[in-house]
């Protein structure tokens, strides 16, 4: 039996009924975030619970719940599925109404909802690598909200599935934003670039903690966009989120990056992130 977070409660999963004009569903006007959870535990859960509450504020959406509350659903949640190592997704929408562009009145009340699923470590992809592809960055122009509206990644991720790899990294023009669901990094001659945190990418929680042992290594970090020139001329390239982690990228169109290798630094930088994890993972 598997148990799912509704409103203020955790349910049965066939408890859960969605009404057909909820506006997540007609119109994706919501937002959403993904934790992962080691070995039991919420990793950097303040910090996407944090960047929920910003995300809702920017659509101008009222969380009914204060952080800590939202912090004990979640461990409820997790708690209640007995899950050790998974993906806990949880989302809140503007709430079911008649369909209006303009937002509803203030009768109507926002529906949160999570679920979490047992999924291991991306072990293989973190270890050998991954192939991606380049993709016109189609997207709206506030990428920096974590919102329900993700056609354009979706189309970008189904084209890198159709051509063998794994993820698509998009770019504007020549510039390079980020990955259809990752940030992108390059390293060239010891210097760790990425694309500034403005709105348009995602600022990564993986992102940041990346950024952190970059630091803590004596990584030099400049974030800074690169172009697609750049990017394939890296000594190393590399994507990261929540559920890749840090996942090296050797080819991108074909074209090899270090040899279709993963290169040191990038190794330093896994190694540096396992520290942060559950003890008992490393």
């Amino acid at each position: 039996m598997s148990f799912t977070l509704w409103n203020d409660r955790i349910v049965e999963d066939h408890l859960v009924v969605i009404n057909k004009e909820d506006r997540g569903y007609q119109f994706g006007d919501g937002v959403y975030e993904v934790i992962k959870v080691y070995d039991g535990e919420m990793f950097t859960a303040e910090e996407h619970i944090d960047r929920f509450y910003v995300s809702a504020e920017k659509i101008k959406l009222t969380v009914p719940y204060t952080k800590h509350k939202l912090h004990q659903l979640l461990h409820e949640l997790v708690e209640a599925n007995e899950i050790n190592t998974g993906n806990l997704y949880f989302q809140l929408t503007r709430g079911a109404a008649s369909r209006i562009h303009q937002f509803p009145g203030v009768d109507v009340l926002p529906v949160l909802t999570g679920n979490i699923k047992e999924a291991p470590r991306p072990a293989l992809n973190v270890q050998n690598g991954v192939k991606a592809i380049f993709a016109e960055d189609i997207r709206w122009l506030r990428c920096d909200i974590k919102s329900l509206n993700l056609l354009g990644a979706v189309l970008a991720k189904q084209e890198a599935f159709e051509r063998g790899c794994y993820e698509a990294i998009l770019h504007r023009g020549e510039t390079i934003t980020e990955g259809s669901s990752t940030n992108v990094f390059g390293i060239k001659n010891g210097v760790l670039y990425t694309h500034p945190a403005d709105n348009l990418i995602l600022s990564g929680i993986t992102r940041g903690v990346i950024l952190t042992c970059a630091n803590e290594i004596n990584l030099p970090v400049k974030e800074q966009a690169f172009t697609k020139e750049q990017a394939l001329q890296m000594d190393e390239l590399f994507v990261s989120s929540t559920t890749s982690e840090i996942t090296p990228v050797i080819q991108v169109d074909e074209q090899p990056i270090n040899g279709s290798k993963v290169g040191e630094w990038t190794r330093k930088l896994q190694q540096q992130f396992e520290t942060k994890l559950p003890k008992s993972l490393i």
